[in-house]
């Protein structure tokens, strides 16, 4: 999707979303909502898949990290500070990545996927066989988080309709950050190394510092998504760390199309519009499902993101 199209559709886009509350029923509006964290977790991974050329299939950890970090500070009977719980699930998601980065990138090719597949697992365990968040249970979250600065509330996310624009003003902020980073210098450097590393090393770049950095950030912003997921479901389960999970958010980025940042978000939203047709439709959804997928797969390589250039391409009989 070129930048033309892009200044085009996405103010569109947006302004869909905005409007959507006000003729969409509850049900469709936090289905909405949900997708819109799924997409917040779909471009933190792209910036790994799509612009490093970092397979990661252990994404889930950072996303429940975040989650469970929601809940452990959540007292059982007064809601926890937003400005308080989101920057600390930040915080345990990225800090998470930068330890698990330290491991993973001294590997690559399918061992990394391996490992990064391994410490997922590991983190996984941690909560599910364990008491911490709850064990195999998972934890309830009996309030969500409350905005209030010195008294004043800006906003209260127990209205679900005002917990929906959050969700769709923290879509906007992670899309904003993740295309100035991929502006500067330092994105530019990531996407190189994608290319070539063995290039960038020659021309003096510290690529696996860079890789750490991404992967890092790729971690804190699924931090954001786990946040917002916790918040809207009240509820946190080890599920949320499975392999499965981590699976999904690829899948999403594959179906959107990789290296770019409104496939992602469309791939999301594909992803769960699939779900809940085949869901309605017959109780062997996963399998109509696998092969919608490898069906996109084989026929629309690039991702719903390459359709306009394709349909471009198609009405002015230009060569591929």
């Amino acid at each position: 999707m070129n930048p033309t199209s892009q200044r085009l559709i996405l103010p569109l886009l947006l302004a869909a979303l905005l409007a959507f509350p006000s003729f969409g029923s509850d049900f469709y509006v936090e289905l909405v909502a949900k997708t819109l964290v799924l997409a917040i977790f779909a471009m933190s991974l792209d910036l790994l898949v799509g612009f490093t050329g970092l397979v990661s299939f252990g994404h889930a950890a950072y996303f429940g990290i975040a989650a469970y970090a929601v809940a452990m500070i959540t007292p059982k009977y007064d809601p926890a500070s937003l400005w308080l719980a989101l920057p600390a699930a930040i915080i345990a998601a990225g800090l998470a990545a930068f330890v698990i980065g330290l491991f993973v990138l001294r590997t690559k090719g399918i061992y990394f996927i391996m490992v990064t597949l391994a410490f997922a697992q590991m983190v996984f365990f941690l909560f599910h066989d364990t008491n911490l968040g709850g064990g195999s249970d998972g934890v309830n979250i009996n309030f969500k988080p409350d905005a209030a600065i010195a008294g004043w509330a800006p906003f209260d996310l127990n209205e679900p309709g005002q917990l929906y624009y959050f969700i769709v003003a923290a879509l906007v902020a992670v899309y904003g950050v993740l295309k100035l980073v991929l502006r500067s210098p330092f994105g530019r450097v990531l996407i190189g190394i994608r290319s070539n590393e063995h290039r960038m090393l020659s021309l003096g770049y510290a690529t696996f510092y860079y890789k750490l950095a991404a992967f890092t950030l790729a971690g804190a912003l699924a931090g954001v998504a786990g946040f917002l997921y916790a918040v809207l479901s009240g509820f946190v389960t080890p599920e949320l760390l499975a392999w499965h999970q981590s699976g999904n958010v690829l899948l999403m980025v594959i179906l959107g199309g990789m290296g770019n940042l409104v496939g992602a978000i469309a791939g999301a939203f594909a992803f769960t519009a699939m779900q809940e047709a085949f869901g309605a439709w017959t109780k062997h959804w996963q399998l109509a499902m696998g092969l919608a997928i490898v069906a996109a797969v084989l026929f629309l390589p690039g991702g719903l993101s390459a359709i306009p250039a394709r349909l471009k391409r198609a009405m002015t009989g230009e060569e591929k």
